[in-house]
């Protein structure tokens, strides 16, 4: 599989102007780019090829083909990334709708899943779900629910260091202040992957693509880090990609209490300053004490 991509920038500079207290001056800053990419698929066989747009997402540019990949495949229209033949930027009348669009061709005679892609649903960069006809249409069976886990014991030591480590590796966070992040560590605390994205969910695609082009799923064995809350979406896609543990800096929410119940995941919400919360008992025992 080949891709061919062009690469885009994901800060942009600005001149604004600052006020703090009676003082103002002029200060050139760093803004997070958002930009609409639009995903679609070819399918088929050779003489009789279909293409269909799957979705429009607020992005922020850059690894466009992990997105595509990781939203493919989170969503459970493929299952793998043998299924994918190409991916490129289609032809366009100018080079910007052109660096917007991204065309995933899949491989000869393969039919995709699409009872959840009936609908051409639009996400936004702050909500993942937008447009989704109900709450079981998300709701896509994992390759690896079945999947025994493996005991995972993650000391409290790890645990702490997590969202600080997250933090440092940021680029574009600390450049801007205004963009999401999602890391996967191994279980001694070391970042293995990092994407970032003003879609948290987006984000969380460009991760679970890059574990998929790379052949390192399921991430049972890892811990799944999150910028911000953890919502319903974002817990389904760590449960697409096997993931069992999963440490939000922020809040849950009740839909994703939930699903990591029927994943048995452990998932932690506000783990910062030496704290956390852990949202499902059953699975307490992946933590220990040191």
């Amino acid at each position: 599989m080949k891709t061919s991509i062009l690469e885009n920038k994901s800060v942009r500079q600005i001149d604004i102007i600052k006020v703090k207290g009676n003082d103002s001056f002029s200060y050139t800053d760093d803004i997070s780019v958002e930009e609409p990419l639009e995903i679609r698929i070819s399918y088929g066989n050779q003489k009789r090829r279909e293409i269909r747009n799957i979705s429009v997402t607020m992005r922020t540019p850059g690894n466009d083909a992990e997105l595509a990949t990781g939203f493919l495949f989170t969503e459970g229209i493929i299952s793998g990334y043998h299924q994918i033949k190409n991916i490129q930027n289609p032809e366009a009348e100018c080079s910007r709708n052109r660096d917007n669009s991204i065309e995933v061709e899949l491989i000869e005679d393969f039919i995709p899943q699409l009872m959840n892609a009936d609908r051409n649903f639009y996400t936004t960069s702050s909500c993942g779900v937008c447009g989704k006809g109900s709450i079981e249409s998300i709701k896509t069976v994992s390759t690896f629910k079945n999947e025994k886990k493996e005991q995972q014991n993650i000391t409290l030591e790890i645990l702490y260091r997590l969202s600080g480590n997250l933090q440092s590796f940021q680029d574009n966070f600390s450049a801007t202040g205004g963009i999401h992040a999602s890391g996967i560590f191994d279980g001694h605390g070391n970042l293995l992957a990092l994407r970032e994205d003003v879609g948290r969910h987006n984000a969380l695609d460009k991760l679970i693509g890059h574990a998929l082009c790379t052949g390192q799923l399921p991430l049972k064995n890892n811990i799944l880090v999150l910028s911000g809350r953890a919502s319903f979406e974002l817990i389904q896609k760590a449960a697409m990609a096997g993931i069992s543990i999963v440490a939000a800096i922020g809040a849950p929410s009740s839909l994703a209490v939930d699903l990591a119940k029927e994943f048995d995941m452990s998932l932690l919400g506000f783990l910062r300053d030496n704290r956390f919360n852990i949202y499902n008992e059953s699975s307490a025992h992946r933590i220990i004490k040191k």
